[in-house]
């Protein structure tokens, strides 16, 4: 970075921003702050020990500092400038920066010298506020007094800078500053590396990293960056899938004697697991016990989630057993994750166990504790229990069913074929909730396979008349679905017409219901128009959308339109399900031997 790109360092500049943004609003404060009854004001000769102490503990607050900095100044002779100091980092360190500076401006007109301290805490407090170009004004002012800057100076700038977003010059500042000789801190590489990566650029992080840690930038000697700038680099390369690398800089930090914590051992635990490593994430979880760490519940939630997903629920059993061993707090998320994995694997009964156990424990369900259990029971067709646990939960009146909480007993209700209490669940969930739009294709879809197909098409007409939903094309495949197996072909034909204007695009599963509907019906020019629709579109055709076909034509002598259909199935490698494979096959091989051979060998392609 040049500093002739940045604002003059002229004194008058930041004294004009001072008094003119500070002095009317920050004035009054202070001015009340004032006629407040005082603090205890401690001696003269007790005053820069008394400062000390209560600085460091942080127990001067804004109004106690105000009335300890006018006390200050009308003393004579006035205390050193190190007890101005203390005050105005402690104004700082509670994120009163403006204070801060209205207080240093105060200092000028009493003529008390600031020192390179003093300056580095205003140069501090404008980064913070975002006003990076007054920060360097103060830096020409360190410069003017002859000051010369030190590392929290740049520190400080290097932070203001990526603050504004102003990455390249904070790299240059940065590599400047390097060059005028000053030794950075680790605290400098840490704000340095920290910014690239809050800004996404976390591999000109660690091309950074590589430089400083190989002496490429000339620093003349190596720097040693700490558990925070590794744990930084490590997370934010896994969050952005470089697990690899951030292996690689987690063998690094260990070869430098620097021992990884709970934060990077879960950040690439997580990263690990989210790349299908879980091998590699359980080895890592097992060498952190083994190192004497606690893992987080975190950490724990993690792997048990991942293991349940893959089938493992007495694995994450284990684990979760292990977690509560070693005191870590189980929370009802920790529970849910469990149970929703032997939910899963059906292991219902293991999961309401877990539920009474969470009970037991003085842990309150929550509201996803009892849709898992739902979800179970609805899963194996437990419909009766699935809306016990659904009564209980509303008698208590504590816990409010959503969305997912309908929506599991809708499909479990319909499956089951009870249509009037899906029904009747419908309209208690409308006195509380807004159906989504996968509540609708429950409804629409259960309704056509119970048989209820003009009660289905009266609410999507409904829907579409109001608006009030946006539907998807398998809430109009269920409805076009049913109306063909009622027989209701020219009904089906009006509602398929109906989509582009609906701005919805057909898919392999409405031309396959419509395919097998008319070839029911006999409507074998509908059907040969759909299907070059299809391929025109380029829709590509399935198994069950060519048996559609092989039903009926196989049994008719319209062998040269077999042939052709078969021939575009061999083109899109489509293989035939065990009925086509059968009987239509056997009648193929009789008709054309060459497509037999060709659809031998698209098989043997597949």
């Amino acid at each position: 970075m040049s500093f002739r790109r940045t604002p003059p360092f002229a004194h008058s500049a930041a004294n004009s921003v001072s008094k003119n943004a500070y002095s009317g609003n920050l004035s009054s404060l202070l001015q009340e702050s004032i006629k407040k009854a005082p603090p205890l004001i401690p001696q003269k000769t007790q005053l820069e020990s008394f400062l000390t102490i209560n600085c460091k503990s942080s127990t001067i607050n804004l109004d106690n500092a105000s009335h300890y900095f006018d006390y200050m100044i009308l003393l004579q002779p006035i205390p050193p400038i190190s007890s101005f100091n203390q005050l105005l980092n402690s104004v700082s360190k509670i994120k009163h920066h403006k204070v801060a500076i209205f207080l240093y401006r105060k200092m000028n007109e009493a003529h008390v010298s600031p020192n390179l301290i003093t300056l580095n805490i205003v140069l501090n407090c404008y980064c913070d506020m975002h006003q990076v170009d007054f920060a360097f004004g103060i830096l020409g002012m360190i410069l003017k007094r002859g000051f010369t800057p030190d590392i929290v100076t740049y520190t400080s700038l290097v932070k203001g800078l990526f603050k504004r977003n102003k990455i390249i010059e904070a790299v240059r500042l940065f590599k400047k500053f390097i060059r005028l000789g000053v030794r950075p801190h680790v605290m400098t590489y840490g704000t340095l590396i920290n910014g690239l990566c809050r800004n996404g650029k976390i591999e000109a992080a660690v091309r950074l990293h590589e430089d400083i840690m190989s002496g490429n930038i000339g620093l003349g000697f190596i720097c040693k960056p700490n558990i925070v700038c590794y744990s930084i680099l490590i997370t934010n390369l896994c969050k952005d899938g470089f697990i690899n690398k951030a292996k690689e800089l987690f063998l690094e930090m260990k070869s430098r004697r620097i021992s990884p914590d709970v934060v990077v051992y879960t950040s690439l635990i997580n990263g690990l697991v989210y790349s299908d490593n879980l091998d590699e994430a359980k080895y890592l979880f097992i060498e952190m016990m083994n190192e004497g760490i606690s893992p987080s519940v975190m950490t724990f939630n993690l792997l048990v989630n991942v293991l349940c997903k893959e089938g493992k629920s007495n694995e994450a059993s284990g684990l979760f057993e292990l977690m509560v061993q070693i005191g870590e707090h189980v929370d009802s998320f920790s529970y849910n994750i469990l149970m929703e994995g032997y939910c899963w694997e059906g292991k219902i009964d293991k999961a309401r166990e877990l539920y009474i156990l969470m009970v037991d424990k003085g842990i309150e369900p929550d509201v996803r504790t009892h849709n898992v259990l739902i979800n179970g029971y609805i899963k194996i067709n437990r419909t009766e229990e699935a809306i016990r646990i659904f009564r209980q939960m509303t008698r208590s009146r504590k816990i409010k069913p959503t969305i997912v909480t309908y929506n599991a007993l809708l499909t479990g209700v319909l499956k089951k074929g009870d249509v009037l209490n899906a029904q009747k669940l419908f309209d208690e969930m409308l006195h509380d909730l807004t159906p989504s739009s996968c509540t609708y294709n429950i409804m629409l879809n259960g309704l056509c396979k119970n048989d209820c197909v003009l009660q289905a098409l009266d609410l999507l007409e409904t829907l579409e008349n109001n608006g009030v939903v946006v539907l998807d094309i398998k809430a109009y495949n269920s409805v076009i679905d049913g109306l063909c197996k009622a027989g209701k072909m020219e009904t089906a034909w009006d509602v398929y017409m109906k989509l582009s204007s609906k701005g919805l695009v057909p898919t392999v599963v409405t031309y396959t219901i419509l395919i097998h509907g008319f070839c029911k019906t006999g409507q074998l020019t509908k059907v040969d128009d759909l299907f070059l629709e299809m391929l025109e579109k380029g829709c590509v055709p399935n198994a069950v959308t060519f048996n559609a076909f092989m039903r009926k034509f196989s049994r008719s002598d319209m062998s040269p339109k077999v042939i052709e259909l078969l021939k575009k199935m061999v083109e899109n490698k489509v293989v035939p399900d065990a009925f086509m494979g059968s009987e239509q096959f056997e009648y193929l091989v009789k008709v054309d031997i060459y497509i037999h051979e060709a659809y031998k060998c698209c098989i043997m392609e597949i």
